[in-house]
């Protein structure tokens, strides 16, 4: 069975995010989400390849999957034995541009919102 490993970056985003869900909504409504979170991940032990492939999406040469969980993706990577989190990012973010300097954002949503 192959093993979770989550880069600094990710436990890093898990940590904020704890602590954002623990003030905003109180420690059980955090824990619950966590685990939920958690849980998704380590379904990939089971069935690594049920992510989407990155390069199959954006026609993006490179071998990262994402998962979304939670209004969160997370980015991983497959290693032989080990599934590697590679990245989080909340659904809010422009994960592609911060990714690969794409930008999915249209001239139009620029200038409707001034941006």
């Amino acid at each position: 069975m192959r093993r979770i490993e989550y880069s600094q970056i990710v436990r890093r985003k898990l940590k904020t995010l704890r602590a954002r869900l623990t003030n905003e909504f109180g420690a059980e409504i955090s824990e619950k989400s966590l685990k939920k979170i958690i849980n998704a991940v380590n379904g990939l032990k089971i069935f690594a390849e049920k992510g989407v492939l990155v390069s199959a999406m954006y026609d993006i040469e490179c071998d990262y999957r994402y998962l979304y969980i939670g209004h969160n993706y997370f980015f991983y990577r497959i290693d032989g034995d080990r599934i590697i989190i590679v990245e989080m990012f909340d659904e809010r973010e422009d994960f592609m541009y911060k990714l690969f300097g794409i930008s999915t954002t249209s001239q139009e949503t620029i200038d409707y919102w001034n941006e």
